[in-house]
């Protein structure tokens, strides 16, 4: 494939940042986020072994999961993502070289942005959705400002310091998507944590957005 693939249209609009995951508790957390009714998942490529995390929870959930890394910095990350199954590619940053890889395999990306031009060069370089990085430092005033001048259709992500309580004050600035990191996730949490939190911020997601069908 020669572009990057379409954002899937997902039940919400969330994405379990799995930082710190370990493999052999991978397939476990996992399952509880997927069943909580968060359907995209990402395992930052700075925690253990993230490769054979990402290819675990892969194997384990069905096709509809989207799954995949975040923190990708180089070109040989996106091979290793691919390599494990992965469709997701966030980032903290936007890297043309990067970006030019994940187009050779047709996946999901979401570089990170924080300036206008930033913005712009992701959505040149054929980026899936915008991840506002940090999101708590920009806020949802300053999400807003840089949306109002972004083509109307592209799709707008929130991360950094965002919890489920953000959801509405986000919305309103135009974004869609949310990563949800140590609201969510921290390591050593039991799955029943996971769960939990997990299920809470798609009780919030659908009290903001409207339930899933």
């Amino acid at each position: 494939m020669t572009e990057t693939a379409p954002f899937p249209k997902l039940e919400r609009g969330l994405v379990a940042i799995l930082r710190g995951l370990k493999p052999d508790e991978a397939v476990a957390i996992g399952r509880a986020v997927f069943e909580a009714g968060i359907e995209a998942i990402e395992v930052p490529l700075n925690s253990p072994d993230p490769f054979v995390s990402i290819a675990r929870i892969v194997e384990a959930l069905p096709a509809t999961a989207l799954v995949g890394a975040g923190t990708v910095l180089t070109a040989a990350d996106v091979d290793g993502l691919n390599k494990a199954g992965g469709r997701l590619l966030v980032s903290p940053n936007i890297d043309a070289e990067v970006m030019g890889r994940a187009m050779n395999y047709g996946m999901v990306t979401m570089p990170g942005v924080f300036t206008p031009t930033e913005a712009f060069q992701a959505i040149r370089l054929g980026a899936s959705a915008l991840k506002f990085f940090p999101a708590s430092v920009l806020g949802a005033a300053g999400i807003a400002a840089m949306r109002a001048v972004l083509p109307a259709e592209t799709l707008v992500g929130a991360v950094g310091g965002v919890s489920e309580k953000d959801f509405a004050g986000y919305k309103v600035a135009g974004v869609s998507v949310f990563g949800l990191g140590s609201s969510l996730f921290k390591p050593g949490m039991s799955v029943d944590e996971v769960a939990v939190r997990a299920r809470a911020a798609t009780v919030a997601w659908d009290a903001a957005f409207g339930a899933a069908p």
